[in-house]
């Protein structure tokens, strides 16, 4: 999101004919926020990939060095296959509430989206509704996934 909404707000920077003069730098520094955060997005991805990787390789050392110690070798690996079953079942769900919160916030990001690349043909700009109806359409459509997300016990 953060990389889509970077590009957006630079080719704004870019299109200066049809900006006030004051425009472009701001445009240019939403930009440049927008790869701040992108970059640490990036970093957080590493890190997590780095947290995973470890708990698989202790995971797999343990399993090995419990079988090396114990002759009920096929219990005690069910016992941690269960386990292991039990937290993969906890990140499915975690999973589940990230990508109901990701979908609740991409319906104003769209609409946003959309917006700052029309800038010749926006509709608010020209005066009237537009501008309150598409706040409207992001907050009902967020408020709508939210509920069927909710109905689902996904939230």
């Amino acid at each position: 999101m953060a990389t889509h909404s970077s590009a957006t707000y630079g080719r704004m920077a870019r299109l200066v004919r049809f900006l006030p003069d004051a425009a472009p730098p701001l445009f240019a520094d939403i930009a440049d926020q927008f790869e701040v955060v992108k970059t640490m997005a990036d970093g957080q991805r590493e890190f997590l990939h780095g947290v995973i990787e470890f708990y698989q390789t202790r995971t797999s050392t343990h399993l090995t060095i419990a079988a090396e110690k114990s002759a009920s070798v096929g219990v005690q690996q069910n016992a941690e296959m269960r386990r292991l079953s039990a937290v993969s079942l906890a990140q499915n769900e975690e999973v589940k509430k990230i990508s109901a919160w990701a979908a609740i916030l991409f319906a104003p990001t769209l609409i946003g989206t959309i917006y700052g690349m029309n800038l010749t043909t926006c509709p608010s700009w020209a005066g009237g509704f537009a501008t309150p109806l598409a706040v409207a359409a992001m907050v009902t459509m967020g408020a709508v996934l939210y509920i069927i997300f909710k109905r689902k016990g996904w939230l």
